[in-house]
């Protein structure tokens, strides 16, 4: 199914329509702030499975992200983190970033069984945020690639769901994508670490 979504003012009666998807364990493909996102409500570990099959990866070793509403829901889901931390997020979010974090015992067992950390997003987009917060909880999330040599991450949501319609139960058109994914920094260590430069900017070195 395709469901075309404003992308600044999200209407309502169309965000509770994806939610409901979500709960009832669909998949959707829908817009953030970088390139699109394959995601799924993060107690479906049925549809969880589904985007490891579509991906063509195990859960255990697969690089999810947590698509978060605010920086509460974020508290959810690691483990306490230091002053320095909680203010660069506090600068950064809502933004094109991924913060890698210590993983509480609320992550789901089949991601967290190997791992012991979390990557965090709050994206600045209206309707990846209305979905989180309409959900109640964090989407899992990852980023949408394809096999292109020009570009590895689609952008038009028309085209997306030509390719997707029967792999996934929902496709949101939005904005056109972007084709740079988010910055990562690591924040498991004494200091906050740059991973990857991607779409966000940092407000000072790290």
């Amino acid at each position: 199914m395709f469901l075309e979504i404003h992308p600044q003012n999200p209407e309502p009666r169309k965000i509770a329509q994806v939610v409901e998807c979500l709960r009832g364990g669909g998949t959707i493909i829908y817009p953030t702030d970088t390139v699109y996102g394959l995601g799924c409500d993060i107690s479906s570990s049925s549809a969880l499975e589904q985007i490891c099959r579509i991906k063509g990866v195990q859960a255990k070793k697969a690089n999810f992200s947590f698509i978060c509403n605010d920086l509460s829901h974020i508290a959810e889901y690691t483990r306490p983190f230091g002053s320095p931390v909680y203010k660069l997020m506090k600068k950064c979010l809502p933004g094109a970033f991924t913060f890698i974090l210590n993983a509480s015992n609320k992550v789901p067992k089949m991601l967290n069984a190997n791992k012991k950390t979390v990557g965090i997003r709050v994206p600045d987009n209206a309707i990846a945020l209305a979905l989180a917060r309409e959900l109640g909880n964090p989407l899992i999330s990852t980023s949408l690639k394809i096999d292109d040599e020009i570009n590895e991450y689609p952008t038009d949501p028309y085209e997306i769901h030509e390719i997707y319609e029967r792999l996934v139960d929902m496709v949101i058109g939005g904005d056109i994508g972007g084709i740079v994914p988010s910055t990562i920094i690591d924040c498991t260590g004494e200091l906050p670490e740059l991973i990857r430069q991607g779409a966000g900017e940092l407000p000072y070195a790290l």
